[in-house]
């Protein structure tokens, strides 16, 4: 380890930003906090400060580590104490100063802060509650703050990161006990688990004491957040989706951040330092865990021990309703909300667009285009007035194929469907199955 003590400023800035740039846990949105005469930035729900783009994500963050020094050896981790890296650290000062200037070039509207372990958890925590602290009371600054809350730092300083910050983040790290035992010795999911589980009840409690007391300080208003690796201990999507699904049930998480795993150190209880971090099979887990928060799905409704793993050319929401075929097709003008929800290409503003508009005239294709339903996935699983689409087969492989297919989809169905007959035989022996 080379600890580099006088370092200039924009080199320990360009140490640390890299050093954060596995850390994926930086959303941004869910506080509304107004500015103030005595002070600069201000916060909004949809966003940081007064600036996001039209889907709500944040436009920028400053997002560093206040270290990288490190106790731990994770076997995952670039920063690792065995590593033979650079090692630095901003000082409370430092952080504030880049920060400031930073937002009043307008390059960004937050700060993202996390750590490595220097010292022990408590020394660390210390370090990081004093940074923001100084942030928020001498600089004033009343914009976005996301920080990291480190596992086994004491109870009180947990609590007073808390109402400093906007959000927090506990980064589960592996998805199971087992995976966390060989990978990350030094660490334990008790104590991961343990400042999530305050974290949970500090903010009920600020919730409450805000409905009494008006002007009471929030406690992380924007809720808490973890992350998890994947790809780097063997889980399969089911193992990790379930654990998802726990985390929002029992922690009442924001969101949990699925990071695909990069190699980055040699060692024998990872994948080769040449295996490609598996960038699809994270998009498809990010896909289901809209489908757990705002779709009404469970972990078991989209996976199975049978079939642990997602389809990667397919979405999950397609991949379910191609495996339920016996819900479909479902009827436009007369399915109620949820059961619209469940339809391929069908999201929930275009489900409540065709529950209103339904009311006041019927609706068909060309106006489901219009809604925004999107049709080339859609038109499998649906009918308006009782007729659908195109003549459609309404079979599991014919469905795969023609989705799959880069054509567009009347193209796809006019070559592959032909008049029915009275005298159409079935082709080797296969029974063949329309929907009309």
């Amino acid at each position: 380890m080379v600890i580099q003590e006088s370092m200039g400023l924009m080199e320990k800035l360009r140490i640390l930003a890299d050093g954060a740039k596995y850390d994926v846990a930086c959303t941004s949105s869910g506080v509304d906090r107004s500015g103030s005469f005595d002070g600069m930035g201000n916060s909004i729900a949809a966003g940081i400060c007064h600036s996001f783009s039209a889907d709500g994500r944040c436009i920028s963050l400053l997002k560093i580590l206040y270290t990288n020094e490190c106790v731990y050896d994770c076997k995952y981790c670039v920063n690792r104490a065995s590593n033979d890296v650079v090692r630095t650290s901003f000082t409370p000062e430092e952080v504030c100063s880049l920060t400031m200037e930073f937002y009043r070039r307008n390059y960004i509207e937050g700060l993202f802060l996390s750590s490595g372990v220097k010292g022990s958890p408590d020394h660390t925590m210390e370090e990081l509650c004093r940074t923001v602290q100084l942030l928020r009371t001498k600089y004033h600054f009343h914009g976005y703050i996301h920080l990291k809350a480190i596992p086994g730092a004491s109870p009180d300083l947990i609590r007073q990161a808390g109402y400093l910050a906007d959000r927090m983040s506990v980064n589960l790290e592996l998805p199971t006990a087992d995976g966390l035992r060989r990978l990350a010795p030094h660490k334990s999911r008790q104590t991961i688990l343990r400042p999530m589980r305050q974290i949970q009840i500090q903010r009920d409690a600020s919730k409450e004491e805000l409905i009494l007391f008006k002007h009471a300080p929030q406690f992380v208003p924007a809720g808490q957040s973890t992350q998890m690796i994947i790809g780097a201990s063997g889980e399969n999507d089911y193992q990790i989706l379930s654990v998802a699904e726990s985390l929002y049930q029992k922690y009442s998480l924001k969101r949990v951040f699925y990071s695909a795993f990069v190699a980055v150190n040699k060692d024998k209880a990872l994948p080769a330092v040449s295996t490609k971090p598996p960038l699809l099979r994270e998009h498809r887990l990010y896909q289901a865990d809209w489908l757990l928060r705002f779709y009404g799905f469970k972990a078991s409704e989209l996976l199975s021990e049978s079939r642990p793993d997602f389809d990667l050319q397919l979405d999950p929401k397609c991949n379910w309703a191609i495996r339920h075929l016996e819900y479909f097709p479902v009827e436009i003008n007369t399915a109620g909300y949820y059961q619209l929800l469940r339809v391929p290409g069908i999201g929930d503003r275009s489900a409540r667009r065709i529950v209103g508009a339904r009311k006041t005239h019927s609706l068909d294709f060309t106006d489901l285009q219009k809604i925004g339903v999107v049709l080339k996935r859609a038109l499998y699983f649906i009918t308006c007035n009782g007729r659908m689409m195109y003549r459609t087969k309404l079979e599991e492989d014919y469905i795969i194929r023609n989705i799959t297919d880069a054509r567009r989809p009347e193209q796809l169905l006019y070559s592959t469907c032909r008049q029915l007959s009275f005298f159409d035989r079935e082709e080797d022996g296969i029974e063949r199955r329309y929907a009309l």
